[in-house]
């Protein structure tokens, strides 16, 4: 217990050493960071929202259109599969999760039953609850000529499921393009993502980036069909922006999920475009409409709302492609970072959104400073008082250690809130806990008659076991906190977690260096304890 070769000593003071390079960013400006050499740290401490202010919003998946999109699905894959059979049929309604289907011939009714039957498949959600929530239609009956098909209630709930799962990623991708740090983004209830920026005073720019679908699609467009009258099956009308009314395919020729990347950029006269890339099956189909659809006219829809609608001039075969309309540089930009993030599988309503401001921040932090001052400097004076020169020594490993914290925060990019700062406070006491249980076992074996040094070392080797025991199972709350808490209380878990971990390593390795090195060079006849 009390030998130190250079080697170990040598490591211990690199340790501290490098935990104080971490730390140091902190208390540089960014001019004085961009000038350290590119070997040493760089990374900050983040402040989280309650303590630098920033945005909040929570938002809410719009059910109804998740469900209409499924009911459009659904009706595309009957038209289809009857269509396959050659079966003559008018789908005459579609009501809030069922579709009406009528047949021309009665006798076939057997056949669409049976065609129809083939697109029940089991409901598959995000957990890999592959069979267990049941089919995903239910095929009825209805009359002689009637069939009318369901969507189920798990096929529904697996749907919303996916959609708020696919959300959640598609806003972090979102968020990450402002080039905002450590976001909260996390799942509320069924069907609600809670959403919190710190930093971002702009809560419009968040609005617009989370209220848009972004939902990029290409259609042929029907010239032959009269847009003042109603479309024929398969079709739809959508407005463009300059007012015109156009007749589009129903189902997209390709979509937007086949972008590999989205740029604002201008064309030759000037003008803000957006200049786009498809993956290899993009490409491909892109290539195969524009080749087989020269001299016909094809739109881009965006939210439902056709932004462009140029006429083919010749085939695009190298999966590149370009986005013109009334753009300006900022929308131009914005629908470059939508696209590159991806379109949202259904619109977020907002139904709360708040701007904490800096003054409630400003009033954490100092409170948080008054409260780790004022603990430090009380368990300073208590250990110096109670364990004179060997509380001296605790002391500074206990600045030491709130260094190593504050540079392993740092190197992690953590994000420190509130609860953080207590962390940090209730670590100030626990980083003397250990010290006090071997300042007092070696108070024992000093009164039992032990020399300094085995007293030291007996003070040591019989106090780890205890030290252990009740640093790991304050180790393993932290670590449940942090797996099964979220938001302020994974900040408490983290620093906590993180204290309890430099605390060990200067209390157990940093203090028993420095005692041993002064016995050994000193060779007191009493221990000052």
């Amino acid at each position: 217990m009390l030998n130190f070769p250079p080697w170990k000593i040598v490591l211990v003071i690199f340790v501290c050493l490098f935990g104080l390079l971490a730390a140091l960013p902190n208390v540089l400006t960014d001019e004085q960071i961009e000038a350290l050499p590119g070997f040493l740290p760089k990374s900050r401490v983040v402040l989280g929202l309650d303590l630098q202010g920033g945005s909040h919003m929570l938002l809410e998946v719009d059910a109804e259109a998740v469900l209409k999109e499924q009911l459009a699905d659904l009706e595309s894959e009957v038209r289809d599969a009857l269509r396959k059979k050659r079966i003559i049929a008018v789908i005459e309604g579609v009501s809030e999760r069922e579709i009406r289907v009528r047949l021309r011939d009665p006798a076939r009714l057997g056949d669409a039953l049976a065609a129809i039957r083939e697109l029940a498949v089991p409901v598959t959600s995000r957990n890999n609850l592959i069979g267990a929530l049941g089919k995903n239609i239910e095929v009825r009956q209805a009359g002689s000529d009637e069939i009318r098909v369901q969507i189920s209630e798990a096929a529904i709930r697996a749907r919303i499921d996916n959609a708020v799962e696919q959300s959640l990623e598609i806003v972090r991708r979102r968020i990450d393009e402002l080039g905002t740090r450590e976001p909260t983004i996390q799942r509320q209830g069924e069907d609600r993502i809670l959403v919190q920026v710190p930093g971002l005073k702009d809560s419009q720019q968040l609005r617009d980036l989370l209220s848009t679908t972004a939902k990029l699609t290409f259609h042929m467009v029907n010239e032959a069909a009269d847009p003042s009258r109603r479309p024929p099956p398969g079709y739809i009308k959508l407005p463009s922006e300059n007012g015109e009314m156009l007749v589009i395919e129903r189902r997209a020729r390709v979509s937007g999920e086949n972008l590999t990347d989205a740029q604002a950029g201008f064309d030759q006269y000037g003008r803000p475009v957006v200049n786009f890339t498809f993956d290899s099956i993009g490409a491909r189909r892109f290539g195969d409409i524009t080749r087989k659809n020269v001299g016909k006219r094809f739109a881009i829809v965006l939210d439902d709302k056709i932004i462009s609608a140029p006429v083919i001039r010749e085939p695009i075969l190298g999966g590149r492609g370009q986005i013109s309309g009334n753009f300006t540089i900022d929308s131009a930009n914005q629908l470059a970072v939508l696209l590159r993030a991806g379109a949202l599988p259904a619109p977020l309503r907002i139904l709360e959104e708040r701007s904490v401001g800096p003054d409630l921040g400003a009033d954490s932090i100092a409170a948080g400073e008054r409260a780790a001052v004022i603990g430090m400097v009380a368990v300073v004076v208590f250990m110096v008082l109670v364990y004179g020169w060997f509380g001296l020594a605790a002391d500074l490993a206990l600045l030491i250690n709130m260094v190593l914290i504050l540079g392993a925060l740092s190197l992690l990019g953590a994000t420190l809130t509130l609860p953080g700062i207590a962390g940090i406070v209730l670590t100030i006491g626990m980083a003397v806990d250990a010290n006090v249980l071997i300042f007092e076992r070696i108070r024992e074996e000093i009164r039992l008659g032990r020399g300094p040094l085995r007293a030291l070392e007996a003070g040591y080797s019989q106090a780890m076991s205890t030290i252990l025991d009740a640093n790991i199972t304050t180790l393993i709350a932290a670590f449940l906190l942090f797996q099964f808490g979220s938001g302020p209380v994974r900040g408490f878990a983290v620093t906590l977690g993180i204290g309890i971990l430099t605390s060990m390593f200067t209390a157990i390795t940093l203090t028993r260096m420095v005692l041993v090195l002064w016995v050994k060079k000193r060779r007191p006849e009493k221990l000052p304890v």
